[in-house]
């Protein structure tokens, strides 16, 4: 059967569906993934299956959040720069005001019994929830026992040395290149996410054959255009953030934490912990868990916990006065925002025409390889820390949180064992939290 290609799709049509994207996308970048690949692919037929995991493929290369890059990347493939912008901050912008809210409830009614209990539960569920990301990347990634060696490296280095997550990432990545010249057998990269699908779900509007648009063709001045204006904006950002001290730091923090996401939201989360946390002391590890936790029942990017944190970062500098707290959490939370998806950006703008000049496998993906599996022994050095701060409250070596671990076991077995969604499995955790929360009064 010929089915016929859909028409041209208008720019306001796009806009509403990726104003639906981000307040629909929720279940990380593979659940975020499927749903574009089945609206997209399957259903509108705005891409084909092969021009949307060769897009993917670079994604998945680039630093920051796969999922919203993709977005970005169609929207410019379909409707020019202010396509992509759109589609990418269309994918942000609802998470982003979920979580100022959120952070402010956390913030302002944190020590209400109910809300203490919703988040006692969170907490537990967080460290299962980590510890199943570790074993969820590691199954993908550890596919042989050097893999496995430089794994347990990465985890010695950040456990037992504090090796800052830039260093492991560019060591990993290093010994990925090295490797791809000597082993290449070693860090040979599968497909991602589908891997290389031949599902024929008809024709596309962007279909295998279609020319490539002219505003997506490589052009050394389009190049220097996106890198001077994405410069420009990053600098003019960097001047206004400068003119109070903490809001200058978290402005080159989070452009750091940009640069070197590799790997996912959980990989960045042991670096934005070092420097949020212990260097900064912006937010506690607790409130990191918090912070986890509602970004993982809010749509958008995992990614966006960075935004809780600007957002505790702000309120607790009390950036602004005493008087004016909310205002400063909801100031630092959009630096935090702006500075770590800025790049994102301009890594699909810029490099978006030298993707679609070469319809082939994309190379240079041995480092990409070992900067994944060091990144599953962060990952697990974070999970430990988590499971520390639940179930020892007041510090290692003092007294153990029983119902607490009882939960985060709980929450364990419900993930590797019944494979329960994250949402579900949240829910459920909070509601134990508050309900034994309230059981001492109970009994009072």
């Amino acid at each position: 059967m010929n089915t016929p290609a859909p028409s041209s799709v208008s720019f306001g049509q796009a806009l509403r569906f990726w104003l639906k994207l981000g307040l629909i996308s929720f279940g990380g970048p593979a659940g975020q993934i499927a749903i574009m690949h089945t609206e997209l692919v399957e259903r509108r037929r705005w891409i084909s299956e092969r021009r949307f995991l060769h897009a993917l493929n670079y994604c998945m290369l680039l630093p920051g959040p796969e999922a919203q890059q993709l977005a970005t990347y169609i929207g410019w493939l379909m409707h020019r720069s202010w396509g992509g912008i759109a589609a990418g901050a269309l994918f942000v912008l609802p998470s982003l005001s979920i979580l100022i809210a959120l952070a402010w409830v956390y913030l302002r009614f944190g020590q209400v019994p109910v809300v203490a209990g919703v988040f006692y539960g969170l907490k537990a569920a967080v460290a299962a929830l980590v510890l199943h990301a570790a074993h969820r990347i590691g199954s993908r990634a550890l596919r042989n026992g050097w893999l496995w060696v430089l794994a347990a490296a990465a985890f010695v280095a950040i456990f037992a040395f504090d090796v800052p997550f830039p260093a492991i990432v560019a060591t990993a990545a290093l010994i990925g290149w090295l490797g791809s010249r000597w082993a290449p057998q070693v860090f040979a990269v599968g497909g991602s996410h589908g891997g290389d699908v031949k599902t024929d779900f008809g024709p596309a509007v962007i279909d295998d054959a279609t020319p490539t648009p002219a505003h997506a063709r490589f052009t050394r001045a389009r190049l220097a255009a996106v890198l001077g204006i994405g410069l420009a904006l990053w600098a003019a950002a960097m001047a206004g953030a400068v003119t109070n001290e903490t809001l200058g730091t978290m402005a080159r923090f989070f452009t750091q934490a940009a640069l070197v996401t590799f790997g996912g939201a959980y990989a960045v989360l042991p670096y934005v912990y070092q420097g949020a946390v212990e260097q900064y002391q912006w937010a506690t590890g607790p409130q990191m868990m918090a912070g986890l936790a509602l970004g993982e029942t809010t749509p958008g990017p995992l990614i966006m916990v960075v935004a809780f944190v600007g957002f505790v970062g702000g309120w607790t500098q009390a950036l602004f006065g005493p008087d004016t707290l909310f205002a400063a959490g909801a100031v630092a939370a959009c630096v935090a925002t702006f500075f770590t998806f800025l790049p994102s950006f301009v890594f699909i703008l810029a490099g978006g025409p030298l993707v679609e000049a070469t319809h082939g496998r994309l190379g240079f993906t041995a480092p990409l390889a070992a900067i994944t599996a060091a990144v599953v022994g962060v990952i697990a050095n974070l999970a430990l820390f988590f499971a520390g701060h639940v179930l020892w409250p007041d510090g290692w070596g003092g007294r153990f949180d029983i119902p607490a671990a009882a939960i985060g076991l709980a929450a364990a077995v419900a993930l590797f064992r019944f494979k329960v969604g994250v949402i579900p499995l949240l829910a459920a955790c909070a509601a134990i939290g508050v309900a034994l929360t309230f059981i001492p009064r109970s009994f009072a």
